[in-house]
């Protein structure tokens, strides 16, 4: 049995049916003031036009690179599309060195384009010519398909010299000064957009693209005359466009205050981009592990868990000293675990702390500070997805979704569908489905859409 007191502590994290319909409300308001001229440049959510406009049909055919940057390491791909939904994937991830992260721009697409000649070298097409579609997901503004200028580095990124700047133009100066292969950047997407293209290659219902994995954000198509940023040349052709949400920014304009915790503002106030990213911060891979190690030093303040062990202060001082010491992998793989074995969380115990045999007791407390945890980032996730498939003109909507969060927590899915069944109006049919690499196989059907229109 769960101790009270243990309810009482997690209670702030439990979200009420006032609260999400709250929540709700002012997400849909954020998105409508995105998507306007007038009202966009306090909008924080900023929805902007991704100008990808053809979804794939399927029969794509050729061979296509992708290159997907978003975290530490990143991935060039070739992408064989051979028709009927068909496409074989060879691909190879790079490391970006730390001192890649915060040197200058110049150096990091040199570091880029460098593993993509040795990459293309090794599958023997030097001499093919190449598009390229670029998975590039930190905020960005598009004035075009291959066009992105970078709003602000996010996910521990400060490179000096990239923002405002055209990363496309990057990549493609830094191809250029190498010399040694045929390859076109032809469009730029972040990972939700891929993540949609992705799904939709296989199911062409799909109308929303969601990523929660280190970060969280969600692209979804809306209809060209609802988006006032898109330049009125791309409105003659074409009915609809995908628009990038970047909702992670949600929040930034007080809209959440009423829902964050004590915990929430410790991890901003400690975070290298404070008061931006509220919505991320409570419910992306990067966050989430953190506040449980928060949450587990009040817990073991006021002797709620681990009771029988003299060494609590020990065990405090281990969460004190490194932010990153509960990892957000821990979650899953204690939500995972078995009642009354606990052999997972036991383990985790053991290594975080020394201690040998966590009581049954110790372990119950601990899941339940995770499920919490990981419950409200599922059901703020779900109220965003939403809002946008409530936006959509179509009555059956698949919601497309990937991240290692949303794959690798065995409940994640479930938490969503709860609040989804609550907040999608009842015309709407809907479901979700698991992109199958949509930074990689995405970018290629987004640079393979961008070519055939040509």
């Amino acid at each position: 049995m769960l101790d009270a007191e243990v309810r009482e502590l997690m209670q702030p994290f439990v979200l009420s049916d006032y609260q999400v319909q709250e929540v709700y409300s002012r997400f849909c308001l954020e998105v409508a003031r995105g998507l306007k001229r007038s009202t966009h440049p306090q909008a924080n959510v900023k929805c902007f036009p991704t100008y990808v406009q053809d979804l794939p049909t399927g029969d794509e055919m050729g061979k296509y690179l992708a290159l997907d940057l978003g975290g530490t390491n990143f991935r060039v791909l070739l992408v064989s599309l051979k028709g009927h939904h068909d496409a074989t994937v060879d691909s190879q991830i790079y490391a970006v060195p730390k001192d890649l992260m915060v040197g200058s721009g110049v150096q990091l697409f040199d570091h880029i384009a460098g593993c993509l000649a040795k990459f293309v070298e090794k599958h023997d097409m030097k001499t093919a010519y190449l598009p390229l579609g670029f998975t590039f997901s930190f905020p960005c503004v598009q004035l075009g398909l291959k066009e992105g200028l970078l709003v602000r580095w996010t996910k521990g990124f400060d490179c000096a010299g990239v923002e405002g700047e055209d990363v496309g133009r990057m990549l493609h100066e830094a191809i250029q000064r190498r010399g040694d292969a045929d390859i076109a950047v032809v469009a730029i997407l972040n990972d939700t957009t891929g993540t949609l293209m992705s799904c939709a290659h296989r199911n062409a219902d799909c109308r929303v693209g969601v990523i929660v994995g280190t970060g969280c954000n969600a692209c979804y198509v809306e209809d060209v005359e609802n988006v006032d940023l898109l330049r009125a040349d791309f409105k003659k052709s074409k009915r609809s466009v995908i628009v990038n949400a970047e909702w992670g920014a949600f929040g930034e304009g007080g809209q959440l205050d009423f829902v964050r915790t004590e915990y929430d503002r410790e991890v901003d106030e400690k975070s290298i981009n404070r008061a931006e990213q509220l919505f991320e911060k409570m419910t992306a891979g990067m966050y989430l592990g953190n506040l449980v190690r928060l949450v587990l030093l009040r817990a073991l303040e006021r002797k709620l868990i681990f009771k029988q062990s003299s060494r609590r202060p020990e065990f405090a001082g281990v969460l004190q000293r490194n932010e990153e010491v509960f990892e957000t992998r821990y979650i899953s793989e204690i939500e995972d675990d078995s009642f009354p074995e606990f052999a997972s969380t036991r383990k985790i115990v053991r290594n975080l702390f020394g201690l040998e045999k966590a009581s049954v007791e110790d372990c119950q407390t601990l899941r339940y500070i995770c499920e919490c945890v990981a419950k409200r980032a599922a059901t703020l996730v779900a109220i965003g997805v939403s809002g946008l498939v409530n936006r959509t003109s179509n009555r059956r909507v698949i919601v497309g979704m990937d991240g290692s969060v949303y794959r690798y927590h065995p409940k994640f899915d479930a938490y969503m569908r709860q609040t989804l069944q609550k907040l999608v109006k009842a015309d709407k049919e809907w479901d979700i489905m698991l992109s199958e690499d949509g930074s990689g196989r995405g970018a290629a059907l987004v640079a393979a859409v961008a070519s055939k229109s040509k």
